[in-house]
């Protein structure tokens, strides 16, 4: 476990099984079976903050069913604080059916109508244990619908106002969002709070109309209430913006298997050091050196299926690191 005295990172929102075809590159309908694999972009973050020894929290809401119960109890065999956690008795756990097509990337069909993490409300909110964050992480899945929409603001709020960092990864899902118009309408409606953001190439593109990573367009999403924007390129590393200087960082050469939870590998490990050392955030090579370390975590992810087993320890992510 980390030292009890070090920042804490809250991750807020969804947490929810993922059913992975037995089988790669097939249809759903195609596939012969599926495992369950826990998931859930900010849940995924809280884990990776954990596994490279930080100190994390999560705040969400699942079923009180098997599956809530299983993904609460691997929060807690993971390290991560789970008393923000609460259950609902009257809605499910969220499912998530995923296939891997056979370039590796992803295919969603979600069971969410409505599922408990939608239904946390503000009044349910740990905000003990949320005023306490050094960090306060979030995705944009979470503003979809009432109540959990006003329970979000609430708890960036309180985490805001006890001197918290905000970062946000939107995490576009398009298929939960009524319209892609809704979805760029309400990620966007909370930029100007974040401290870190972090989007895709794939986001950038979506959120601003332009298919293309320059400079001007990344300067379309570049807020001066902002500490740190980035941009990941997948395989190719990740762009950085801040007040006073600007760069990209190159990834490391693997063997990839599934990106799944890569994006969460990289904000996980990305907060973890900037917990450690905040200064990084206006000190250009103190912060290539914290990005190169979150795409080796980044990239660690992709060699192996699933999320949260392919999340590194410090020892992995320090060999990667060290090799190129």
């Amino acid at each position: 476990m980390a030292d009890s005295g070090e920042g804490l990172i809250v991750s807020f929102g969804e947490m929810l099984i993922d059913f992975v075809p037995t089988v790669s590159g097939v249809s759903l309908a195609e596939a012969p079976g599926f495992l369950k694999a826990p998931g859930g972009a900010p849940a995924n973050v809280a884990i990776a903050v954990a596994r490279l020894g930080g100190r994390a929290a999560f705040v969400g809401k699942l079923g009180d069913d098997e599956f809530g119960r299983m993904l609460a109890a691997i929060l807690r065999q993971n390290g991560v604080d789970d008393t923000g956690v609460t259950f609902d008795a009257g809605a499910r756990t969220a499912l998530a059916f995923v296939t891997l097509r056979a370039d590796g990337e992803r295919e969603f069909m979600f069971y969410r109508n409505p599922s408990a993490d939608m239904l946390l409300t503000a009044a349910e909110l740990n905000l003990d244990l949320i005023g306490q964050a050094a960090i306060f992480h979030y995705g944009s899945i979470s503003l979809i619908t009432e109540p959990c929409r006003s329970a979000h603001l609430k708890a960036m709020e309180v985490a805001k106002e006890a001197g918290a960092l905000l970062s946000y990864d939107p995490n576009l899902r398009l298929p939960l969002w009524t319209s892609p118009e809704e979805a760029r309408k309400q990620i966007l409606s909370i930029w100007d709070e974040a401290d870190i953001i972090k989007v895709s190439d794939v986001e950038l593109e979506f959120l601003t109309g332009h298919d293309s990573v320059e400079d001007e367009v990344a300067a379309q999403l570049w807020r001066p209430s902002l500490k740190l924007l980035l941009i990941t390129l997948g395989d190719k590393g990740c762009k950085y913006y801040t007040k006073d200087f600007h760069g990209a960082v190159a990834s490391f050469t693997v063997e990839q298997v599934d990106t799944t939870g890569a994006g969460d590998a990289f904000v996980g490990a990305l907060l973890r050091r900037i917990v450690e050392d905040p200064s990084a955030l206006q000190d250009e090579k103190k912060l290539r050196e914290v990005l190169r370390f979150a795409n080796a975590c980044g990239a660690i992810t992709t060699t192996k299926k699933g999320a949260i087993p392919s999340l590194p320890n410090v020892a992995e992510a320090m060999r990667l690191f060290e090799s190129a």
